[in-house]
């Protein structure tokens, strides 16, 4: 099989040049369109910055890449999850209650907080029920929710390989 003569160093460079670049260009089609990012775009972007570093340290040290693949799948698990939240958000913004509507959740705080350390990375001046942007008859949180869908994937194909 091909993937099997991949280096175990070519797939953690790939994730985490992958989320590094996701991250990039969120950045873009936030300064180029205006959009203004909800809590849940800003913690998904983290996520993607945490996966990406944590493929990085894959990628310089390989050694424990089970350990590494793991908490990637985990945190892409995460992303799913949060990703998909939002999605029903966006779906039935009249049933939410979270992003701006209610007291703020663990998420909204985190948000909050790293906003005020890096505004122009982690600024979240958006309600999560707005559909700022859509490609192909998707959000941006619909696009996320199957890109965090494919690391998990990507993940777990990466755990059951042989070394």
């Amino acid at each position: 099989m091909i993937c099997s003569k991949v280096p175990v160093r070519a797939w953690f460079a790939t994730l985490s040049l992958g989320c590094f670049g996701l991250v990039a260009i969120g950045l873009a089609l936030q300064t180029q369109f205006r959009l203004a990012p909800c809590p849940f775009c800003i913690f998904q972007r983290l996520l993607y910055l945490v996966i990406g570093g944590l493929a990085l340290i894959g990628f310089v040290w390989p050694a424990v890449r089970q350990a590494w693949a793991s908490l990637i799948g985990l945190l892409a698990l995460i992303g799913v999850g949060v990703a998909g939240y939002q999605t029903w958000m966006q779906a039935f913004p009249e049933l939410a209650t979270e992003c701006g509507y209610a007291e703020p959740n663990l998420i909204e705080r985190l948000v909050d907080w790293l906003g005020m350390q890096w505004p122009s990375m982690f600024l979240a001046t958006g309600f999560c029920t707005s559909k700022e942007w859509v490609f192909l008859s998707l959000s941006m949180a619909n696009w996320s929710m199957l890109i965090f869908a494919g690391i998990a994937v990507y993940a777990m194909f990466f755990l059951g390989r042989k070394a």
